[in-house]
Parts: structure tokens; C-alpha cells; sequence
């Protein structure tokens, strides 16, 4: 499977952004898609994920009411809306999909497979 993201950008405090990933999997319904972020220096920190064949949303607590994930399984694409963007979002976003993943498992990103290249979300104050 491979990832492709885009749609990163500069944005300013407070504003919106939506980042996207395409993927080349035959069967995307199957697919658990989690988005992580990084920054310099930290681990890979869980932003948000969507459970396969039509099961829940998850999101960290720092984004949670802020950050929405969608995904269109005919376009093999998975989205994350940014609103209400803070300087401390900036980071480079990644995408990931895995097969396989249990529910406890969902915000580790050591348990994902296959990983996108990342979109870099500037956000200046």
C-alpha cells in the first residue's frame, strides 16, 4: 500500500487547513487510517484515526473539537480538517493505514504498516 499527503501549508493562528492522503489499497474500507504529527527532536504523537469498515473516530486530546477526520472510501482518501489552528499544531503530518489493527492498538503508531512521506502545517502566532 502506498500513501500519498498533501495539502500542508502556512496558515495563521486561528485559521483552517485540510490535509489529504490517496491511497493505492484495492480493498480502503478495510483499512484502519490514522494521522500522526512530529516535530524536531519528539516521537510520533496520534492526532486522529478512523477504525475500517465503517467504525469509529478517534482523536487525541489536544485536537479533540478542533481536528475532524473523514474519509471517501471510492476516492481512497482520508482528510483531516484543521480548524481553529495553534502555533503548537505545527508539525509534520503523517498518514498511516494498517489492516490488521485492534481498537487498543489504534494510537501507536509502531502498529501501523504502511506510512505516507508527510505534509508539513506551518501555523504562525
Amino acid at each position: 500500500v502506498q500513501l500519498q499527503a498533501s495539502g500542508g501549508g502556512l496558515v495563521q493562528a486561528g485559521g483552517s487547513l485540510r490535509i489529504s492522503c490517496v491511497a493505492s489499497a484495492r480493498t480502503f474500507s478495510r483499512y484502519t487510517l490514522g494521522w500522526f504529527r512530529q516535530t524536531p527532536g519528539k516521537e510520533r504523537e496520534f492526532v486522529a484515526a478512523s477504525k475500517s469498515n465503517g467504525g469509529s473516530l478517534y482523536y487525541s486530546d489536544s485536537v479533540k473539537g478542533r481536528f475532524t477526520i473523514s474519509r471517501d472510501n471510492a476516492k481512497n482518501t482520508v482528510y483531516l480538517q484543521m480548524n481553529n489552528l495553534k502555533p503548537e499544531d505545527t508539525a509534520v503530518y503523517y498518514c498511516a493505514a494498517d489492516s490488521s489493527l485492534i481498537l487498543s492498538s489504534i494510537r501507536y503508531s509502531d502498529q501501523y504498516d504502511y506510512w505516507g512521506q508527510g505534509t508539513l502545517v506551518t501555523v504562525s502566532s
